[in-house]
């Protein structure tokens, strides 16, 4: 019983850590910011590109910061 009270409190320690982190990417003048909680908190746009040209680039972009979030989180898991 214990030990599900400790992994309870390291899973609650994790989320805290986590939702803390933050990833950014940048392409083409288009800058995607992803939170620990893998919520969209800021995508600036390049009005130079064509819509379609932006779209691409916002999707690879959010594709990326998810990526890393999630990347982090796997390391901080493995070290706790």
């Amino acid at each position: 019983m214990f030990d599900k009270l400790k992994q309870l409190n390291e899973l609650k320690k994790m989320k805290g850590v986590l939702e803390n982190e933050r990833q950014t990417v940048e392409r083409e003048g288009v800058k995607v910011t992803v939170n620990g909680k893998m919520e969209i908190e800021d995508i600036i746009l390049n009005p130079g590109l064509d819509i379609e040209k932006q779209a691409s680039v916002v999707k690879s972009c959010l594709n990326d910061a998810m990526k890393q979030i999630q990347m982090e989180a796997a390391k901080k898991m493995f070290n706790m």
